[in-house]
């Protein structure tokens, strides 16, 4: 069974990233109700996880907890498996929006790519146990796995657009190669949140400035003068 199901709706991405789902007022009744069980269901499927494991949570407890029908979940997704392909639209989403944000040009890459740092972090970053449950869902099943593996290379091959375009404007090392750069952007994110998660009494948002700041020195134009 599948657990790569997209929403049926493309515009919901960027509303299912919102703790109070501001882009909800843009959308259709019937689309935001849609957008809004999505939300709650995976939410309360995170919360689960959290506290009891992956395997321990039945469909029934997540709808119990989300105070919706068992039939409803079915509505929305195959499998308590494919309640995690929300996390996948909710991040490509907003690195979408960010990509968009740099093509357009207002912004230094420097800019959109610290954004874009911080708007990563915001779903696993509620709270350490959502992150801690996030990464040993992630890891527990060679399907959900694979679903994270998939998303991560359509992370990388947009985030190294981004610092293609800043190669191109002077802002990132001409000779650097945005593939790796992209693959290290992910690393310093990842690792920053399971190292959070692991200590939970420090603000997250210094930590990813901190791993941001060095990410940046070593793929600015500046810095690749003085090697």
């Amino acid at each position: 069974m599948s657990i790569t199901h997209r929403s049926e709706f493309p515009e919901l991405l960027e509303a299912l990233a919102s703790e109070n789902l501001p882009h909800l007022a843009t959308l259709g009744r019937r689309e935001r109700r849609t957008a809004e069980t999505r939300v709650r269901l995976f939410r309360s499927a995170m919360r689960l996880f959290a506290q009891r494991g992956f395997q321990n949570v039945t469909v029934e407890d997540i709808t119990e907890a989300a105070d919706v029908g068992k039939g409803t979940f079915f509505n929305y997704f195959e499998s308590k498996e494919q309640v995690l392909s929300v996390m996948g639209e909710i991040q490509l989403g907003k690195v979408r929006d960010v990509l968009a944000r740099a093509e357009a040009g207002k912004q230094p890459i420097r800019t959109v790519l610290r954004d874009m740092f911080h708007r990563i972090a915001e779903e696993p970053g509620r709270s350490p146990d959502m992150t801690r449950a996030l990464i040993s869902t992630f890891l527990a099943s060679p399907p959900i796995r694979s679903t994270l593996a998939a998303n991560l290379a359509e992370g990388r091959r947009m985030v190294a657009r981004m610092l293609e375009l800043g190669q191109k404007r002077g802002e990132v090392g001409p000779s650097l190669k945005p593939e790796l750069l992209a693959r290290q952007s992910q690393q310093a994110i990842m690792g920053t949140l399971l190292l959070w998660s692991l200590r939970g009494d420090e603000r997250l948002e210094n930590r990813l400035d901190e791993s941001f700041q060095h990410f940046w020195r070593a793929a600015s134009v500046n810095q690749e003068s003085n090697r």
